[in-house]
């Protein structure tokens, strides 16, 4: 039974999700016998290290050998056991990629993709570890849920809303260590089910993983401003809460997307397809990362580059908010 207490909490984001999520899964386990953990060589990595001491027959390392792990991870779903299969996320979703559409999307095998590291977090090793491409290459797996934790209390409760959902999940990492908090206590998790942070009256910021931290602050700054914002945290990317988007396009002048995922196939993308198929509908403003090979480098330089700063975040919402405004009137 995971306790949602303010140490945990603060422990979680101390270790950051890729750690934090070894701890998760040895409590979920010590009450599901079913719960496997599958790795390629990312134990240490994934803050396993407990967990395979507790159950060391019931943590696998295939060695870096992506596909096996997808299989294998199959082949016990198929036994009936829940496998969460572990690896960095450019690695699960790319090198796998054809493994996970076969056994996890046609088989419909109840196996817990986790992709560790996703976006920049890896840092200095660069393109080959960086992942932005894994919501769009999972988003076009049919029957495949994918959800990409705010903080690390959500990824514990994404673990848990893992765990209880029958079918294939990807499970999206991102950010460092120290990281930041979005909720600070227990709250109510539902798969396709996006949570509204905060009202606004002028704009909607739609934002996941690591971005919706960026996206309150951002917020914050636009408030100084006198910009009414909204800030909803969308979770789920596959199933996508539309009927929270159609709320807000009722009201909202202007909606923006945030996300450390590429502008093409993520989270803006998938807005995008919906908001198509509106009569009408506000200017949909997509921040991510820009699509090309830039640099290399720390953490927070690349996240720079891509104009994904809190302060970046809200200067360019400012823009296109002044922008829409010589059209339409609107006051600040």
């Amino acid at each position: 039974m995971i306790e949602y207490n303010s140490k945990n909490i603060r422990a979680w984001s101390l270790l950051g999700q890729a750690r934090s999520l070894g701890n998760t899964l040895l409590e979920l386990a010590k009450d599901n016998y079913k719960i496997i953990a599958v790795t390629s060589d990312m134990a240490k990595t994934s803050g396993l290290d407990r967990f395979g001491k507790t159950f060391p027959d019931r943590l696998i390392n295939t060695g870096i050998a992506e596909q096996n792990m997808v299989g294998i991870s199959a082949g016990l779903a198929t036994e009936g056991l829940i496998p969460f299969a572990i690896s960095f996320a450019s690695f699960s979703t790319m090198r796998a990629c054809e493994p996970t559409r076969h056994f996890l999307g046609y088989m419909q095998r109840n196996v817990k993709l986790v992709g560790v590291s996703s976006g920049f977090a890896t840092g200095i090793f660069g393109h080959t570890h960086y992942c932005k491409e894994d919501f769009a290459i999972m988003r076009a797996i049919s029957g495949m849920v994918i959800i990409s934790p705010a903080d690390c209390t959500e990824l514990s409760k994404a673990l848990e809303a893992a765990v209880n959902y029958n079918g294939p999940v990807y499970i999206r990492l991102t950010g460092q260590m120290n990281n930041p908090i979005v909720y600070k206590k227990d709250y109510s998790f539902e798969i396709g089910k996006a949570i509204k942070l905060k009202s606004g009256a002028d704009i909607t910021i739609i934002a996941i993983g690591s971005m919706v931290y960026n996206s309150i602050k951002a917020s914050e700054l636009l408030e100084q401003k006198g910009i009414s914002t909204s800030v909803i945290d969308m979770h789920t990317i596959k199933p996508l809460d539309t009927s929270i988007i159609d709320s807000e396009i009722s009201s909202s002048k202007l909606i923006v997307s945030v996300e450390e995922h590429s502008k093409i196939g993520g989270l803006g993308g998938a807005i995008a397809e919906h908001l198509s198929t509106c009569k009408q509908h506000p200017v949909l403003l997509r921040l991510g990362i820009d699509d090309d090979f830039q640099k290399a480098g720390s953490y927070l330089y690349v996240i720079e580059q891509n104009q994904l700063l809190t302060e970046q975040i809200a200067s360019n919402i400012l823009k296109q908010y002044l922008k829409l405004k010589l059209h339409t009137n609107v006051s600040i």
